[in-house]
């Protein structure tokens, strides 16, 4: 027997959005009022959600019961999979002392504040979204800045603002690419909308997070920096999703920003070096303090970090691993059982693929440097039990925080909210953003906000005689403004930055600028769809969806070439490594 959702249970949609609206409240009320603990406040959410599901909306409770636990097993993997793993590593380089020789010389480019937020939180972090996504940037990105001896708060709150502008593109493109399959349009046209977008926002980003950080004056030291940070970064996305794809454009301004940064460091300096009030006194370098191969050695599980989740995210590598390492089967249950409003069974499929999983690339990094960092792996065992252990809350937050965005999906409710958001007409492109924002905020992700909603706004700017791609590529837009207070970004920062239990208040420091900064992107689009519309691209004239990551090699061929690297950069240190023992 099928259950079809209903979208206006009241008999009113605008009643009905509010009551829908009503589980999402409960997780702003825990949080910003309550301070609540993330985990505390996300089971109050789910709860609240699955009361209204099965009392207003009419779910039946043993299909509500099998969405929680679906959103339960799938928040343990694979989104618990990247956090545990990428705090694994980073614990790796604590426990060998290696971080030691990482702050130094990360230290040594410059021991100001405001350009290790711009190097790590943005650039790094933007690169990683591009590979891997799903959580990871946040975690490694927060983890390494209270290595370094952030202000926790600070840092967690930095990497969350900062993982932003590079999220529609995060994860080699995949949001595009189901925001394409969802809506109709190419690929190509959705990136290149989206790359006429973000670039504005990936251009003041760095000012942002200084300005938080130091304030205006103090980040007005440093503007030819952030100038170069934010100037190159949006340059390089804007070229890159307008010419190239939606697989490339993080990577390259990712990496491109590290390079220009770094190089223009070499020849500029700040007058004066700014640190939080409240710290240590600065670390002091010592010139050739450490040789070249010890750096290299201690940063060499980042290194395997960035070989491995780029091999991971080629296309024909994902295919080879899922052929043989995964289990994919429907929910007992579930699958099929929940049709939408227009009587269409919901698939529910859960994919195990337990190989080409970002999380097993980070952990297969951090396995591959524990003896290059000088730790036998009775003791990387021991470091993995006290990560499971750091991260026993954060793993009940985030499976919690699943259960509730399923739910919530399964019951109709998001469409309920989206539908009456819908119905604003002629205003509808400033509000598109907002539905994307609201997706992510619930899901966490970019692109299951693109699942949810990229049809529907493809539809509602056809009624309205707006160009479809305006709306489906603010939908994206939007959405990386959501990602920073999304509850489960929140549980993952908390635990990198060692904030266990203090969620509600990095919550409280986020919101704000996402709402500052969604409402810069509803009236850019807005102006999109009206004022500016020489800028919206035209839809291409053949199927080409840009350049992806997969150069026609087979998958273990690519495998084979990044076993081979590691192995002979792995000899490369221990030759340097032997040497520099002579030399003593």
């Amino acid at each position: 027997m099928t259950w079809i959702q209903p979208v206006n249970p009241l008999r009113n949609l605008t009643l009905s959005a509010l009551v829908a609206m009503l589980p999402v409240l409960v997780i702003f009320w825990a949080l910003i009022i309550k301070k609540t603990k993330g985990y505390k406040a996300s089971l109050m959410a789910c709860g609240a959600a699955f009361i209204i599901a099965t009392t207003v909306y009419g779910m039946p409770v043993k299909l509500a019961a099998l969405s929680v636990s679906n959103g339960a097993i799938y928040g343990f993997f694979p989104i618990c999979w990247i956090v545990i793993s990428a705090v694994f590593l980073f614990n790796l380089t604590v426990k060998s002392g290696k971080f030691e020789i990482i702050k130094h010389s990360m230290a040594s480019i410059t021991a100001d504040r405001r350009l290790q937020a711009m190097l790590i939180a943005f650039s790094f972090g933007a690169f990683l979204e591009g590979t891997a996504g799903f959580g990871a940037p946040v975690a490694i990105t927060a983890a390494m800045l209270v290595g370094l001896e952030f202000d926790p708060m600070y840092a967690t709150g930095l990497c969350l603002v900062a993982n932003t502008v590079p999220v529609a593109f995060g994860s080699v493109g995949i949001p595009i690419a189901v925001a394409s399959q969802v809506s109709g349009l190419s690929e190509m046209q959705i990136s290149q909308m989206i790359g006429r977008t973000l670039p504005l926002l990936s251009f003041i980003t760095p000012l942002y997070l200084v300005m938080l950080m130091s304030g205006f004056k103090k980040s007005m030291e440093v503007l030819p920096a952030i100038l170069v940070s934010g100037g190159s970064f949006a340059i390089l996305q804007f070229v890159t999703s307008n010419f190239v794809g939606p697989a490339l454009p993080d990577i390259i301004a990712g990496i491109g920003s590290i390079i220009c940064l770094v190089t223009f460091l070499k020849f500029w300096k700040p007058a004066t070096i700014w640190r939080f009030a409240n710290e240590r006194s600065p670390l002091s370098i010592v010139r050739d303090r450490y040789t070249l191969n010890q750096v290299v050695t201690a940063w060499s599980p980042f290194l395997f970090l960035t070989v491995v989740i780029l091999t991971w995210g080629l296309p024909s590598v994902k295919e080879f691993l899922n052929v043989h390492g995964q289990l994919q089967f429907a929910f007992p249950g579930l699958n099929n059982t929940i049709a939408d409003a227009k009587g269409i069974p919901i698939p529910h499929i859960f994919k195990f693929n337990y190989l080409s999983a970002a999380g097993t690339a980070v952990l297969l990094a951090g396995l591959v440097a524990v003896p290059v960092v000088g730790l036998t792996y009775r003791q990387a065992l021991t470091v993995f039990g006290d990560t499971m252990n750091q991260l026993k809350f954060p793993i009940i937050t985030i499976m919690s925080v699943l259960s509730f965005a399923y739910i919530l999906n399964d019951s109709g409710m998001t469409t309920t909210i989206a539908l009456l958001l819908a119905n604003t007409g002629p205003l509808f492109p400033f509000f598109a953003p907002i539905l994307g924002w609201l997706g992510v905020f619930i899901t966490g992700s970019d692109t299951a906000s693109n699942a949810l909603f990229a049809k529907l706004q493809y539809v509602t700017a056809t009624n309205i005689q707006v160009a479809p791609v305006v709306t489906v590529a603010a939908n994206c837009s939007g959405g990386v403004v959501g990602k920073m207070i999304s509850p489960q970004s929140i549980a993952v920062a908390a635990a990198a930055g060692g904030l266990i239990g203090k969620e509600s208040s990095l919550f409280r420091f986020t919101i704000k600028h996402s709402f500052i900064l969604l409402f810069f992107i509803c009236l850019l689009v807005l102006a999109q769809a009206y004022l500016f519309k020489w800028i919206i691209p035209s839809p291409p004239a053949n199927k080409i969806n840009g350049v992806t990551l997969n150069s026609g090699l087979p998958g273990y061929v690519w495998l084979i070439l990044t076993a081979t690297i590691i192995v002979v950069f792995i000899s490369l240190i221990k030759i340097g490594t032997n040497k520099t023992r002579t030399e003593s």
